[in-house]
């Protein structure tokens, strides 16, 4: 794995020596203490105040120490969206073990690699989850155990709360491995530290306009970093109301936005996508929505016209980056996408940015190259993956493999990923470009672009289209030859029922190709 330097603080009757910490689990303290009384958290039938929440915590930390997990150990998690979820988190944090959020959808090998790769002794699981867990090669060896089987203990009242000497743990420690999505490689664990986290916390803070009055749903993955650390920590720091619920079934969210008046929503392209197709989008009282957020891939420029002018009240952000840094790095902000279409904003508050050719060298604003970052939120590195680590951070700036141009004023456009780009005949083409083009078509409800091998073109450009009404590839193919080059014409076009997607909306190009 990367070498990661660890400060310790020795105690000194009873307490660190340095008064100055700030971890992940100290978030939800400090609001409990401002606020005690104000509901923190629903989801079904439970609901928590901040004060309740807070004693959930050092009640499951207690818990996970009595257990016999010690200062370092990883802690594997495997469930679906759920309060005690989230309290698992940040009972890990509290007790300075390492918690490893794995997607829910893994089954088998690929499911075992993370237990293999983490470390991780103790799996807890959905209870509907768990068999599939002790499936694994490393099954037998793995304490396997229930989110179900927390909740007593996490609503046991009246606990003693907790003491400052009872869990030494520093803004140094290891809180988190997080491992990225695997859209085009194998999952690689990125490792966060308190550290990196809290400053991550404070940009989001800054720039995606929170309030403790905001009254938010939580609807994708948990164990992705984009809900976790963009939207639920963040506003569990700042104060507010966070309704978690399963998954973004469209129906369910128009009841739910209109029902408790939801303010901020966030959510991937692909549910916003679902959202504006859906026969109630029009028809259902959106008012209370002023916050949309959408990130984690990019967001079509039809689909994003199309809603800003069906939800005038509503400020759009643009939230881009990627799980090392956190993983928020740039936003573009409501007041800004009028004069940027297209953009995805400038570095938040503890990111800095280059923009580089192949060769390592700067490019001129308006030139394509690769965005690389520095900043107190990057990962220190990929666990058990050196080789990976020394690739990414080399010539001491993190090197994200997403092509963008950047313009004097320092905003963003996103090309596409390094490994999305089609080199069809030599001359490279940014699949989103085609995608954009192709989405103009009222017909088309969903469209992927990827390169496929051919023996004349290297690769040659395929779309994938879900339709929402009549057309065929002939229609598709001329629409895209109106408006864009020759040589950026599909070359073939296919239709199916759905696109492959991981759990956080992301679309699995991967799986086309092959």
């Amino acid at each position: 794995m990367a070498r990661v330097t660890r400060v310790r603080y020795v105690l000194i009757m009873g307490q660190t020596t340095s008064p100055r910490q700030s971890t992940v689990a100290d978030v939800v303290r400090r609001t409990a203490q401002r606020t005690p009384d104000a509901t923190a958290v629903a989801f079904g039938d439970r609901t928590w105040t901040y004060r309740q929440w807070d004693g959930a915590v050092t009640a499951l930390a207690r818990h996970f120490v009595g257990l016999g997990l010690e200062h370092g150990d990883r802690v594997a998690a495997f469930g679906a969206n759920s309060d005690l979820y989230v309290l698992t988190y940040l009972a890990c944090a509290r007790a300075g073990l390492v918690h490893v959020p794995i997607n829910f959808q893994m089954r088998g090998d690929e499911l075992d690699y993370f237990f293999t790769d983490s470390g991780a002794t103790v799996v807890f699981a959905d209870a509907a989850l768990a068999e599939h867990v002790t499936a694994t090669a490393s099954g037998p060896t793995l304490s396997v155990r229930t989110f179900e089987d927390l909740v007593p203990v996490a609503a046991a009242d009246g606990g003693e709360p907790q003491r400052d000497d009872e869990f030494t743990v520093v803004d140094t420690d290891v809180a988190q491995l997080l491992y990225t999505s695997g859209t085009t490689s194998s999952p690689k664990g990125a490792i966060m530290t308190h550290r990196a986290l809290i400053h991550h916390y404070l940009s989001c803070l800054d720039v995606l306009d929170f309030e403790a009055s905001d009254r938010m749903v939580h609807a994708l993955p948990l164990y992705h970093s984009a809900q976790m650390h963009v939207f639920m920590l963040p506003s569990l720091m700042k104060g507010g109301y966070n309704l978690i619920v399963p998954g973004p079934v469209p129906a369910q969210l128009f009841e739910i936005f209109e029902k408790e008046r939801i303010t901020a929503f966030f959510a991937a392209p692909t549910v916003w996508v679902a959202l504006a197709n859906h026969d109630e989008f029009g028809a259902r009282d959106l008012s209370s929505l002023t916050k949309g957020y959408y990130g984690a891939s990019i967001m079509p420029g039809p689909v994003l016209a199309r809603l800003r002018e069906a939800l005038p009240g509503m400020g759009f952000y643009n939230a881009f980056g990627q799980s090392e840094m956190g993983p928020l790095a740039t936003v573009l902000r409501p007041e800004e996408h009028d004069a940027h279409p297209g953009s995805a904003g400038r570095p938040v508050l503890f990111v800095e940015t280059r923009v580089v050719d192949s060769s390592g060298k700067d490019v001129a604003p308006g030139e394509q190259g690769e965005i690389l970052y520095r900043s107190p939120q990057l990962c220190e590195g990929y666990w058990n993956k050196p080789e990976a680590t020394e690739e990414a951070f080399r010539g001491g700036w993190f090197h994200s493999g997403d092509l963008v141009v950047q313009d004097e004023e320092g905003f963003i456009e996103v090309v596409d990923r390094v490994k999305d780009v089609i080199n069809t005949g030599g001359v490279l083409v940014a699949s989103r470009q085609v995608e954009d083009a192709i989405f103009e078509l009222d017909a088309v409800a969903e469209v992927a672009v990827v390169g496929t091998p051919d023996e004349k073109w290297i690769e040659a450009i395929t779309a994938y289209v879900v339709k929402k009404g009549e057309i065929d590839g002939d229609a598709v193919i001329a629409h895209v030859r109106e408006r864009l080059a020759p040589f950026k014409v599909p070359k073939a076009v296919h239709f199916i029922d759905e696109l492959p997607k991981n759990t956080s909306g992301k679309i699995l190009k991967r799986q086309l190709r092959s």
